[in-house]
């Protein structure tokens, strides 16, 4: 990867492909999406057999992930009623999503983007997403 501040469509496409290879691998159909540093979509891809309703969720997570500069997943324990962001989830007009597969890309110690990944369960699509960003 270039000296940047964002993912680039290349990037995207390597990520993405790595995340399909690691949905195969982890036996779930997925929806795969990549956002850049502003949490905007760069990319997605449902693969054969994805849940629909899993096309918004994944590229939510990784808008979340951007927004947040945390994984998904680790953000659920503190939105919950008793936590220090309790409420958060209602944020960002429906868009934050608190649950497991959104993972940011962080390169040089910044936040370039992120993958999000929805379709399988919590644990397929927080370790599908890592193996995805872990492609760049």
């Amino acid at each position: 990867m270039k000296a940047q501040n964002t993912l680039t469509l290349e990037d995207a496409r390597r990520i993405i492909d790595a995340g399909i290879e690691a949905a195969g691998h982890h036996g779930s159909a997925s929806n795969i999406a990549v956002a850049d540093a502003g949490g905007n979509l760069i990319a997605h891809v449902r693969m054969d057999g994805a849940q629909l309703g899993s096309i918004e969720h994944s590229i939510d997570k990784a808008h979340t992930a951007v927004l947040f500069r945390s994984a998904t997943g680790d953000l659920a324990e503190d939105s919950r009623p008793d936590g220090q962001f309790w409420g958060m989830a209602l944020s960002g007009g429906g868009r934050v999503l608190v649950f497991a597969g959104g993972v940011p890309i962080v390169v040089d110690g910044e936040v370039v983007g992120a993958v999000g990944v929805s379709g399988g369960s919590r644990e397929q699509d927080a370790t599908i997403a890592a193996e995805a960003a872990a492609a760049l």
